[in-house]
């Protein structure tokens, strides 16, 4: 085969460099054109982009929320609770989520249902999330709706995540082991009020009853605590003289009222008034100068806008701007349940129930929650072991675990049910 490149190299001395190769080029060119004519067909030969695997797709998670929306007050109520309460939080748990999801290509959904007098009925609600594939449920209801819903949807292998429920019994007799409990335990509450008791040396407590159900576990949970930080409950009366903290001007209930604790020894008041229907009215307003606590005035919970310490206050801010007001324990408490799928979820690389269930009571998992301390889930009752801080309307006092009270384990295990202690048989 001739090939034309003497001429070209000849050549070059005459034209310029460019044109030289531009001779060279066009000959092989053809030389490379006369070849294929006559040399078989062969296939064509992927490219090497199209040999590589397509890249995978993000996964997505959906998380379910089940919550009943607060009525509007029949009139002026500077602290009624917002419409949207929990939900709120959910949406910003969603966002932090995909937050972290953007760099794990994980990318997660809400679906939320709110239960109205047109859609009453939580299995209903779970069952209809559950439907369409949502294996994670978030629910802030009563204990029965829990109990209800978790023993509904018991089979599918969905996750229960209790975000409104305190009721002690839900971590002992009636626990479930697909469900697992976000906020605290009354038992958790109200130990850690009796210890800063302990550590403020007010041992002698006045202990003030409303009338509900709620109360009175309240109240129960009070007893409990008292007796294991040995303190003492000197005194105990029933509160029946009305909803007096949202009552309007003086009444002769009032003045009734304001004899209650005469003639008692006591260093605390403590009030269980969950409803929030007359345990404002007892500070100031007790015979004696006495501290009151409890449900009201000074207590112990999960969130106040008066946390401002490990990164809370930031997280404070992201909320206001979200949802235009301050965060509420309630829409902490969704937001960590929303969270706590997204942490286990990012860990395991896969939104599996059945792997993600029992890796959330494995030591490796924690949850970082504004609390100074990783939260984690107790393998006996899944419970999120947590710090609670006490409050009053203005002001953090203390932190629970207080400093001295140990544990074998983790400190945060001397706040609710211990494990010697727990009747919880998984059903």
């Amino acid at each position: 085969m001739h090939h034309p490149a003497p001429v070209a190299a000849h050549r070059h001395k005459t034209r310029p460099s460019w044109l030289c190769a531009a001779v060279v080029a066009l000959a092989l060119a053809q030389t490379g054109a006369r070849a294929e004519d006559k040399a078989p067909t062969a296939p064509p030969q992927a490219s090497p982009d199209s040999a590589q695997p397509a890249a995978p797709q993000a996964l997505e998670t959906r998380i379910g929320l089940i919550y009943k929306p607060q009525p509007a007050p029949s009139s002026y109520d500077a602290e009624a609770a917002p419409e949207d309460e929990g939900s709120a939080g959910a949406k910003m748990g969603i966002a932090d989520n995909n937050t972290t999801g953007r760099f794990t290509k994980q990318t997660y959904v809400l679906d939320e249902i709110a239960l109205t007098d047109d859609k009453p009925d939580a299995v209903a609600a779970a069952k209809e999330l559950i439907g369409e594939g949502i294996r994670y449920l978030v629910v802030a209801l009563p204990a029965d709706a829990v109990l209800a819903v978790a023993d509904a949807v018991k089979d599918t292998g969905a996750v229960i995540l209790n975000a409104g429920a305190p009721d002690d019994r839900l971590r002992g007799a009636d626990c479930r082991a697909n469900v697992f409990h976000i906020l605290p335990s009354r038992a958790m509450l109200t130990d850690a009020l009796a210890q800063y008791l302990t550590v403020m040396r007010w041992r002698k407590l006045f202990l003030i009853v409303g009338p509900t159900d709620a109360d009175k576990a309240y109240a129960d949970a009070m007893r409990n605590s008292a007796r294991k930080f040995a303190l003492k409950i000197t005194a105990e009366k029933p509160w029946t003289f009305g909803p007096l903290a949202k009552a309007r001007g003086d009444t002769p209930t009032r003045a009734e009222a304001m004899v209650f604790t005469r003639g008692l020894d006591y260093d605390m008041a403590i009030v269980a008034d969950e409803e929030g229907d007359w345990g404002d009215y007892v500070p100031y307003r007790t015979v004696d100068p006495r501290p009151v606590g409890g449900t009201q005035a000074l207590t112990p919970t999960t969130w106040s806008p008066v946390l401002e310490t490990w990164g809370a206050a930031q997280a404070q801010n992201r909320f206001r701007r979200l949802a235009s007001r301050l965060m509420r324990p309630l829409d902490y408490q969704v937001w960590a349940a929303v969270r706590t799928v997204g942490e286990a979820v990012t860990a395991k690389k896969t939104n599996d129930p059945t792997v993600i269930a029992p890796y959330l009571v494995e030591p490796a998992f924690t949850l970082p929650a504004y609390k100074g301390v990783p939260l984690s889930f107790r393998p006996w009752d899944h419970q999120l072991r947590q710090a609670i801080i006490v409050v009053q309307p203005k002001a953090m006092v203390s932190v629970a675990p207080e400093q001295g009270f140990l544990h074998q384990r983790t400190p945060l295990d001397t706040l609710g049910i211990d494990l010697p202690e727990t009747t919880c048989k998984f059903k």
